[in-house]
């Protein structure tokens, strides 16, 4: 598997980069389309969120592989003062700067598994899976590239 990309988050060109590195990894993973682009989008909603209300910290994307199954990973750090009501951050109507109110909640929506941890000694970490199952192609593909 390849390895991790990590990309410091403090400016919207920050946030640019790791997009377009989340995208690129996407398709070298062979997610079908339009994963790509949602994986984009919501890696663009989290570093939106560091830079808005924290100003920085770190965007790390990496592959990860279960049984019958492959993801990219994207674990979103900062080290800001936490989210005070995580449940209320999920929700499509909580904005917590004047915002749409969108980001948390739609970056939910566009991967498959999504998690939040947040306290105010150690800053907030979200966790975002894209899972894609392995279909029989790919699977005899892989099993002749190991052969080769």
């Amino acid at each position: 598997m390849e390895d991790e990309v990590r990309v410091a988050i403090t400016t919207d060109a920050d946030l640019v980069t790791a997009r377009a590195e989340g995208r690129a990894m996407a398709e070298r993973l062979g997610f079908p389309r339009p994963d790509p682009t949602l994986i984009a989008t919501a890696i663009s909603e989290v570093a939106r969120n560091i830079v808005v209300h924290v100003g920085r910290g770190e965007i790390v994307l990496k592959p990860f592989e279960e049984a019958g199954r492959y993801g990219l990973v994207v674990i979103a750090t900062d080290d800001g003062p936490g989210i005070r009501d995580v449940e209320a951050a999920v929700r499509d109507d909580y904005s917590g700067r004047g915002g749409l109110g969108l980001g948390l909640p739609g970056a939910r929506r566009l991967m498959d598994d999504f998690e939040i941890d947040s306290s105010a000694d150690s800053g907030t970490t979200v966790t975002m899976t894209k899972w894609r199952f392995r279909d029989e192609l790919a699977s005899l593909r892989e099993e002749r590239r190991r052969r080769a």
